[in-house]
C-alpha cells in the first residue's frame, strides 16, 4: 500500500465533542465511548482535558476518564492542557500524548485563555520541556486558523507565525483548526497554502467543523495539499464554549465514508463507527433532555 494513501483520523469526540454539553455525562458513559471508539480502530484518541472545572465543567472528571480509559497496542490517548500543571495532572493519570491550543486570533486568545497568543506560547514551553522528560509528543493546536467569531477573516500569514512558534518550542505536529466552521475551500487553500511554505505537511493537522457544511471539501483540498491527518468527532459531537457559532465537528462516519469514496486507507472500521456513533447521539440526546 502506497504511504500518500494512509490518513489517520483524531477521534476528538471524547473531549472536543463532549465538552459543550450543559447537562453532566458520566464517566461511565465517557469511559465507554472511549473504548467502543478503540474497537472501531481508531489509532488516536483525544480522552479527556485536564482544565479547570470552573471553565469547563464536563472535563471535571479528568483524571478518572484518563486512568479508566481503554488501553490497547497501536492506540494514543491524548488529553488536551492549558498550562504545566494540567500537564503534570494529565502524565500522572497515564496520558500518552499532550494537545495545548493557542489561537491566530489575538482576541479569540484573550477571551479563550486570557492571555496573548505570545503569552500563552510562553506557557506552552515548561509543558514541552515536561512532556520531553517523559517521551510524550504534543500535539499544537491554532485556532481561528481561516475566522475569528470576534474579528472575522484571519490573515494566512498569522496562521504561518503561530504554526511556526508551536513546532520552535518542540510541538511535534499541529493542527490547524477552522473553529467556527466558515472555512471555504478558496480560503482554505490559501491558508494553507501560506503556512505550507514554512511548514512540511507531514507536521500539520487539519480540524474542520462542519458549520456550513464544508468540512468535506475543505479536507479535500488539505488532501490535494497532502495533509494527511484530521480530527472528527463521533456524531458530529462538539463545538467550542468559547467560538459564538460553533456548531459541531465533523462526524467521524461522514469522514470515514468520504475517505474510503476516494481510495484512502484509514484503519477504521464503519460498523463499529456506527455503533459508536449511535452511542455518541444517545448520550447528547441524554444529556439535553
Amino acid at each position: 500500500m502506497e504511504e500518500s494513501r494512509k490518513v489517520t483520523i483524531v477521534e476528538v469526540g471524547p473531549r472536543d465533542g463532549l465538552q459543550n454539553e450543559k447537562a453532566k455525562i458520566s464517566t461511565r458513559d465517557k469511559l465507554a465511548l472511549i473504548r467502543m471508539l478503540s474497537e472501531a480502530g481508531f489509532s488516536r484518541i483525544e480522552a479527556t482535558a485536564f482544565v479547570s472545572p470552573k471553565w469547563v465543567p464536563q472535563m471535571a472528571d479528568h483524571d478518572a476518564v484518563m486512568r479508566g480509559a481503554q488501553r490497547r497496542p497501536g492506540l494514543l490517548l491524548s488529553a488536551l492542557v492549558p498550562n504545566e500543571k494540567g500537564a503534570v495532572a494529565a502524565i500522572a493519570a497515564g496520558a500518552q500524548e499532550l494537545a495545548v491550543f493557542a489561537s491566530a486570533s489575538e482576541t479569540f486568545a484573550e477571551k479563550n485563555t486570557n492571555c496573548t497568543i505570545a503569552e500563552s506560547i510562553a506557557r506552552f514551553r515548561p509543558v514541552l520541556a515536561l512532556a520531553g522528560q517523559h517521551g510524550l509528543p504534543v500535539r499544537g493546536y491554532v485556532s481561528c486558523a481561516v475566522d475569528c467569531p470576534y474579528e472575522g477573516a484571519v490573515a494566512p500569514e498569522a496562521v504561518r507565525d503561530v504554526c511556526e512558534r508551536l513546532l520552535e518550542i518542540g510541538c511535534s505536529e499541529v493542527a490547524v483548526a477552522d473553529t467556527i466552521g466558515r472555512a471555504t475551500p478558496a480560503r482554505t487553500d490559501r491558508m494553507l497554502s501560506t503556512v505550507m511554505k514554512s511548514v512540511v505537511a507531514e507536521r500539520l493537522a487539519c480540524h474542520f467543523h462542519d458549520t456550513s457544511g464544508m468540512a468535506l471539501a475543505n479536507i479535500d483540498i488539505a488532501l490535494a495539499g497532502g495533509i494527511r491527518v484530521f480530527d472528527s468527532a463521533a456524531g458530529g459531537l462538539g463545538g467550542c464554549p468559547y467560538a459564538p457559532g460553533a456548531a459541531g465537528n465533523l462526524a467521524s462516519g461522514r469522514l470515514v465514508r468520504h475517505l474510503s469514496d476516494r481510495g484512502f486507507v484509514h484503519g477504521v472500521n464503519s460498523e463499529a463507527l456506527e455503533r459508536a456513533e449511535q452511542f455518541a447521539a444517545r448520550l447528547r440526546l441524554a444529556a439535553r433532555d
